[in-house]
């Protein structure tokens, strides 16, 4: 696992680290029962706070990316409620539409875009 922090963002780190487990999980580059490396570990790797890291895994447990377990850490396992998924999701698209259209971007566009960051999985 990759994990690079971009300390120039206004994203916080540990909203960078989520989005880039997710990420690695819908591209197949982390599979289903892959440890993550330890809060430490990764902390340390990376040149983040330990709390940071934490706060990221434990925001990775609560949307159902992985599970945690005291002795063996953090490992891919995904959850899955498609309901509940379906609502997240669609959710998510409402903002990113809303920012699409106030930036100017065409519904084609948009669907292009969508089409291409689709494919990256295939």
């Amino acid at each position: 696992m990759t994990i690079e922090i971009n300390f120039n963002s206004e994203k916080a780190y540990y909203m960078q680290i989520r989005n880039q487990v997710i990420t690695q999980i819908a591209y197949g580059q982390l599979k289903k029962g892959e440890s993550l490396p330890s809060v430490r570990q990764l902390a340390e790797e990376i040149g983040i706070n330990m709390h940071t890291v934490n706060k990221a895994y434990s925001l990775l447990r609560q949307e159902g990316y992985v599970k945690i377990d005291r002795r063996r850490g953090a490992m891919v396992d995904i959850e899955y409620d498609q309901k509940a998924d379906l609502q997240e999701v669609s959710e998510d698209l409402d903002l990113l539409v809303a920012k699409a259209r106030c930036k100017g971007i065409s519904k084609d566009e948009l669907h292009r875009m969508v089409d291409e960051h689709y494919a990256k999985g295939d």
